[in-house]
């Protein structure tokens, strides 16, 4: 299989899932209901897929996609304040051609870095059930057993741990800049997450993100 041919292959699984009913639900409500800020736009309303460089050896693994964000636009991170945030941080290290990422046209491309995420569904207050993670957790092993992966980077808690579980290795706790270096294993690099919630309250600021985001790209 050809590097491009494993992320279409993965991909190709991931748009086309149905096993989680309250998901499915709630992503196609959220495309039909759309809010009023964005009535005019057709949503994506479908699994979002993973996004980035087929010979990437960097993964960053996320939460969920927002409902009005990637669930709209149909691309990890894109179209709302928590992608703002990051693809300025992987623009500022040559790891993404431009700072913003607003529309799948846009002509955003990243170099050298795949993103995932623990649940690939938008979730209802973005808060993914113990099932739904489990159900999604098929995508991410593959992803994890497509590459030699040098690092992750793990946006949250619920990924950290999730990283850990999927590749079996003992975590420590999570934190910001918390590193797992595990022989014969990708580094895990712990962020908090870029969400509105971590970003308006001060607990992540933009040098925060700048700082990890610098040592995920160094490490291994």
């Amino acid at each position: 299989m050809t590097s491009e041919c494993w992320l279409q292959e993965i991909n190709s699984r991931i748009v086309d899932c149905r096993r989680c009913p309250r998901l499915v639900e709630w992503r196609e409500a959220v495309a039909r209901d759309r809010k009023k800020a964005y009535a005019d736009s057709v949503y994506w309303g479908r699994p979002v897929p993973l996004f980035g460089d087929p010979e990437a050896d960097r993964l960053i693994l996320g939460l969920a996609p927002a409902a009005h964000g990637a669930n709209r636009t149909g691309r990890m991170f894109t179209g709302d304040r928590s992608g703002d945030w990051l693809y300025r941080a992987l623009y500022k290290v040559g790891a993404a051609s431009q700072p913003t990422s607003q529309a799948v046209d846009d002509g955003l491309k990243l170099t050298g870095v795949v993103i995932a995420a623990t649940c690939h569904c938008a979730p209802p207050a973005n808060k993914p059930l113990p099932d739904e993670i489990v159900n999604c957790s098929a995508y991410t092993r593959d992803v994890l057993a497509a590459r030699r992966w040098k690092s992750i980077l793990c946006l949250g808690a619920l990924a950290w741990n999730h990283a850990h579980r999927l590749l079996m290795i003992p975590a420590i706790p999570f934190g910001h800049g918390a590193i797992n270096r595990v022989p014969n294993m990708p580094i895990l690099i712990g962020s908090y997450h870029p969400s509105q919630q971590n970003t308006f309250t001060g607990k992540l600021t933009e040098s925060m993100l700048d700082g990890v985001v610098s040592a995920w790209l160094r490490a291994g």
